[in-house]
């Protein structure tokens, strides 16, 4: 195992919680906020990388209409967002080396379209797929390999329902590891040829099958939950510790914030993208 700083004193003082805990010791934004003051560079920056997934919502948001209110958390404020927007349309190199390689490479595809409004789920897919593509190589082990956790639930669901509504899989898998090459190479066979190469396939299967939506959606966050624990057994003062607690502290943060009701909402939007190019039946 290569050494990892360690943060005795900072982690002896964080209230534990668990999954099916109904107060947060504190959000996740101030939870950051403490982690900036303590966390040595390398650390720190790991961490950044991981919190660019609300830069790429901002991103988007900008990109759409520059006035749009963007989401304080990211990594990036406005002004930056938008600089580099702007030296991306110029032509000029981008030099902030907070700014992950792939804005370039999405903004010059979006510059080159001529009605990119209109993409819709298109645009979001690209910039999830690049963001995916560069989690995967964070060099840390369960950071890359939380990247790859949520890459495949979100591709392996989206192929499970696309199939039942008859829709083309592969248009709608991101990223470019192992099993999305796999459900895009395997879309006629039943299980997509993940049954001996994703050892959590078949209890994605049956979270599928659930016909409560708000179930699912808990089901999925306590699937990442235990992940986090089996990862993380052996690791209490160091890095990957302070991340699995984000992570869960994440999780806990949105179930705080969500009833029933709006847990279907929030499942709901996360399908309805599919909409946007296909009818699916009002049920789902």
């Amino acid at each position: 195992m290569l050494f990892q700083n360690q943060y005795y004193y900072f982690v002896a003082g964080l209230p534990d919680f668990s999954f099916d805990s109904t107060r947060l010791p504190f959000t996740v934004a101030e939870f950051r906020g403490m982690m900036d003051e303590v966390l040595k560079r390398s650390d720190r920056n790991l961490f950044h990388k991981y919190f660019l997934k609300y830069d790429n919502e901002n991103l988007l948001k900008l990109l759409k209409d520059k006035n749009e209110s963007i989401n304080p958390i990211g990594e990036l404020s406005r002004a930056e967002i938008l600089e580099v927007v702007t030296k991306v349309k110029e032509d000029l190199p981008v030099k902030d080396i907070k700014v992950p390689p792939y804005f370039e490479t999405y903004i010059k595809k979006w510059l080159s379209e001529e009605n990119p409004n209109e993409g819709g789920r298109i645009w979001e897919d690209m910039l999830s797929s690049l963001y995916m593509d560069y989690g995967l190589e964070v060099k840390n082990s369960l950071i890359s390999g939380w990247f790859e956790l949520n890459l495949n639930i979100g591709n392996v669901l989206t192929a499970i329902y696309a199939r039942k509504y008859g829709i083309e899989v592969s248009q709608f898998i991101v990223g470019n590891n192992n099993i999305a090459k796999l459900i895009k190479e395997h879309t006629t066979l039943r299980d997509f040829g993940l049954s001996h190469e994703l050892e959590y396939y078949d209890t994605l299967l049956r979270i599928a099958e659930d016909s409560d939506i708000y179930d699912r959606e808990r089901k999925l966050d306590k699937l990442r939950w235990d992940w986090l624990d089996e990862h993380t057994v052996f690791d209490y003062f160091n890095i990957d510790y302070l991340f699995a607690y984000l992570c869960k502290l994440q999780i806990l943060e949105r179930w705080v914030n969500l009833n029933a009701e709006e847990g279907e909402r929030v499942f709901r939007e996360m399908i309805s993208n599919l909409k946007n190019e296909t009818k699916i039946p009002e049920d789902l």
